[in-house]
């Protein structure tokens, strides 16, 4: 079964009426409010607002499910490796020392280095939703004009819209060129050693690789036989004025944002949350 990856489908719903403009904003503000916080609280607060805005997306896990995976297998891997390293790191940071119990040596589970990996666990895990639902529910025309219209260079704009909108076209040919080789015997199926499932793999990324280049070619011809960039500015078939819906999530992000640092300054008196003390 085809599983579509990084294609932007347009429904009916509060997110996808929103500017790609405002969209960006607010991950941005929302982003940012994560990687500067240390407050698990603040970090889990941040993760519902973004599955619930997954969940008013209409977002089905289909459509993420093998992101997910890769992402899972990342976060774990990080996890374990953050403890092989430095496994009194939140010792380091809390100031205390609460032992759990001991695996051998220097490696101690304590209570604040399981603080520390779960709030730097969570950070990731709250972000990535945000992203993919940035990426799922923003029209990339249209995002390229509103970007545009905040004066940014309209080549720019162009670029990233043709990027955004290639992702599907690539897992498309991706999709096609598995199913050719397959019919001509290339087994991919788990009943080969893994070794030679990922030669096979490789046998496709081939003729991937060189059917990207002709688009890219392709479509590089087409925009200079139209004339592209020979004039200074352009118009947007695709733009979207901001509403009332727009401003009211800019608003919310930024509250939540300005809410954290206010957190930080004056309740935690620092980036950590430390209920040790």
């Amino acid at each position: 079964m085809k599983i579509k990856l990084f294609s932007y489908n347009q429904l009916d719903t509060f997110v996808h009426h929103l500017s790609g403009l405002t969209k960006l904003v607010c991950f941005l503000l929302l982003t940012t409010t994560v990687m500067l916080t240390y407050d698990v609280r603040i970090i889990i607060g941040v993760m519902v607002i973004s599955f619930v805005l997954f969940k008013v997306s209409k977002i089905t896990f289909k459509q993420v499910k093998m992101m997910m995976i890769y992402v899972f297998i990342f976060l774990i891997t990080n996890f374990i490796l953050t403890y092989i390293f430095s496994p009194q790191e939140g010792v380091k940071i809390y100031g205390t020392y609460h032992e759990v119990f001991t695996i051998a040596g220097p490696y101690v589970v304590t209570q604040e280095q399981m603080l520390y990996q779960f709030t730097k666990f969570m950070k990731y895990f709250s972000v990535i939703p945000l992203g993919i639902i940035f990426i799922l529910t923003t029209n990339p025309s249209e995002f390229a004009s509103s970007l545009n219209h905040i004066k940014v260079n309209y080549k720019a704009c162009t670029a990233i819209s043709l990027t955004l909108r290639y992702f599907p076209d690539v897992q498309r040919d991706y999709h096609t060129i598995s199913l050719a080789q397959q019919a001509r015997g290339l087994d991919l199926s788990k009943k080969e050693k893994l070794m030679t499932r990922l030669k096979n793999i490789l046998m496709i990324l081939v003729p991937l690789i060189f059917s990207t280049l002709d688009r890219i070619e392709m479509i590089s011809n087409a925009m200079d036989l139209r004339g592209f960039g020979k004039h200074k500015t352009r118009t947007w078939y695709s733009y979207r004025k901001l509403g009332r819906n727009d401003y009211l999530a800019m608003a919310f992000c930024l509250a939540v944002f300005i809410g954290s640092l206010l957190v930080a300054v004056y309740i935690n008196h620092s980036k950590f949350w430390n209920p040790f003390i």
